[in-house]
């Protein structure tokens, strides 16, 4: 009979189901339409009509985001991940355009940064809370991708485009900004033009003496992985956009530590890399993490093998007690 209900238990075409949700959203009603994409979506995923799950929660998860449904939207794009895990998808690029598209949808806000009244300070906290929940729903969505991405096809690590774009809405939208956290990211992506224009913009709004830390962990990391043609191009870029911008590097003994070891690792020169290390041995010092960073690229150019504390100290005694 024609106009007959389906029977109940039979799953319509998800795209009533996104069709149907979508006016429930545009109506105001973000909470409910929220339960029912959780609700409804479950339902595809237990019958393993994956798709189709995975259509609706992409839908929910975009249309909750437009309307600056932040939290909702960031718990239906954790959920389009999980799913993806569930029904096995490969990592392609068809797959990574959909999550770059949940990506897209979360907003880009900057934080005002001059106060002038009690009113603008409750403002600020307001909006501070506002790109705290924001940067953390993002974080949440893309680690949950790069996970899934390096279990099903992409490089170890995860892909390198997820990668970017986390380390991009990091800087972007944090009220304070981490440039490590931002770098190692970065070096697990595949766009160091991006990131140099990221380190430049750094340059123009952070503290004394942060610039070139900056761009010297970059340069170390990069390094650390055994990666010396991008971190040549990461220097070569900055040193371009700087120009560009009509800036000035930062004229200190860490660049110029960073720019003869850079010639040094070009070639076999182990006893020049140590050189290095001693003479500049103060400004590498400005950051604990450095040491470590330069014991790996040691390893990873000239087959350094670090000594283990506890072999020292066991030799220690050995040599202790054999003196007895």
């Amino acid at each position: 009979m024609s106009g007959e209900r389906p029977k109940r238990g039979v799953l319509p075409p998800a795209q009533e189901n996104v069709e149907k949700l979508k006016k429930v959203v545009e109506e105001g009603n973000y909470y409910g339409a929220q339960q029912m994409y959780k609700s409804i979506s479950a339902r595809y995923v237990s019958a393993q009509r994956y798709s189709e799950a995975l259509d609706i929660i992409h839908s929910g998860a975009c249309i909750q985001l437009e309307h600056g449904q932040v939290t909702c939207g960031a718990e239906l794009a954790v959920m389009f991940v999980d799913t993806l895990v569930k029904a096995r998808v490969p990592y392609d690029d068809e797959t990574l355009n959909r999550v770059r598209q949940i990506y897209n949808k979360f907003p880009q806000i900057s934080v005002p940064q001059h106060l002038a009244d009690d009113d603008d300070v409750q403002q600020l906290s307001e909006e501070l809370g506002a790109a705290k929940t924001r940067v953390d729903g993002c974080s949440s969505f893309l680690k949950a991708a790069i996970r899934w991405s390096a279990e099903f096809g992409a490089p170890r690590n995860g892909s390198p485009e997820l990668h970017v774009m986390l380390a991009e809405y990091i800087y972007s939208e944090s009220p304070e900004v981490d440039m490590a956290r931002v770098s190692n990211h970065f070096i697990r992506g595949n766009n160091p033009k991006k990131f140099a224009s990221v380190l430049v913009n750094f340059m123009g709004k952070c503290y004394p003496g942060e610039d070139d830390l900056a761009i010297s962990r970059a340069i170390l990391m990069y390094l650390s992985s055994g990666n010396l043609r991008d971190a040549n191009q990461l220097m070569d870029e900055i040193k371009i956009q700087v120009e560009d911008r009509q800036l000035d590097l930062p004229h200190s003994d860490l660049i110029q530590f960073i720019t003869f070891l850079l010639q040094t690792l070009q070639r076999d020169a182990l006893p020049l890399f140590n050189m290095l290390k001693v003479k500049y041995k103060s400004c590498v010092d400005r950051d604990p993490s450095f040491k470590e960073l330069l014991d790996d690229i040691a390893e990873k150019f000239y087959g350094v093998r670090r000594r283990n504390p506890l072999q020292g100290m066991f030799g220690d005694i050995f040599k202790m007690m054999g003196a007895e």
